[in-house]
């Protein structure tokens, strides 16, 4: 495992375990991300995707170990630093009857100063920006529960944007979105990753979204770090078999050359075993 040199470490998972009650644990989890990647975690149902995302956000307190931000423990950080540095796009998050633009001026409140109990011009010029920049901006007037699942998405990352953090952590963005969206999300947040040095770090279920846009991925696997590298060396169909315990056949896409994993059916496993 070739982790990045501990001066470009954003953050630093050491013997992390922890979980919910007795129903699930993560354990012994060790993992170190690099400053500016688009890092991604991947893994069956049920393999701790979700719950490592939450202890690297402080929703998840570790029964063991920790999670290091730059060198400091999260527990240690003051919460508004941690809201002003980390910005957490999830999966169930309640709008309410708020418009567009309303919902993402909520994520200005971190940077509140004093008694400030209202946003300020400098906020509504920030949220307006991070509309601008996810093409949201035309539908701030519009109540969050008209607007499709596509454009809530890209809502809830301009409203990320708006918090203006240095680091972005994103659980499952591309479930239950169509290819166009599901492209149309992941192509914004390369851009911002190549072009605000943004950090991504991203639960992704679809393995092939994975190999084509993350620099490094880790896989999970009944609660631990199964394996974890570039795309290449991740995603062989040895790895995919063994994990997803299905039969599978990995290629390379012809044109980024990063790993394509084709699903192979009962009805073509049989085919097989008779010819």
């Amino acid at each position: 495992m070739r982790w990045p040199g501990r001066e470009n470490r954003v953050l630093e998972i050491r013997n992390l375990t922890c979980g919910y009650d007795k129903r699930f644990h993560l354990k012994d989890v060790n993992l170190a991300i690099g400053e500016g990647g688009f890092f991604g975690i991947i893994g069956p149902n049920g393999s701790g995707k979700t719950t490592l995302l939450r202890a690297m956000t402080r929703i998840l307190k570790p029964e063991s170990g920790e999670v290091l931000l730059r060198g400091k423990d999260i527990w240690h950080i003051d919460f508004i630093e941690l809201a002003r540095t980390i910005s957490v796009v999830s999966q169930n998050v309640s709008t309410d009857d708020l418009n567009v633009g309303e919902f993402v001026l909520l994520s200005r409140i971190p940077h509140y100063r004093g008694l400030q109990f209202l946003e300020t011009k400098h906020d509504e010029e920030i949220a307006d920006n991070a509309m601008a920049m996810t093409d949201t901006l035309k539908f701030k007037d519009r109540s969050m529960s008209e607007i499709s699942g596509g454009e809530r998405q890209l809502v809830l990352i301009a409203r990320a944007l708006a918090q203006e953090p240095k680091y972005l952590l994103l659980d499952e963005p591309t479930s239950h979105l169509d290819i166009t969206h599901q492209v149309r999300v992941l192509d914004l947040l390369k851009k911002l990753n190549r072009e605000l040095s943004l950090t991504v770090i991203i639960v992704l279920h679809d393995l092939n979204l994975a190999s084509e846009y993350c620099d490094r991925i880790a896989l999970l696997s009944g609660g631990t770090i199964y394996k974890e590298g570039l795309p290449g060396e991740v995603l062989d169909y040895q790895t995919i078999e063994n994990v997803y315990k299905t039969v599978v056949i990995v290629e390379k896409n012809p044109i980024s050359l990063k790993p394509y994993v084709l699903l192979v059916s009962e009805d073509q496993r049989l085919r097989a075993r008779k010819k």
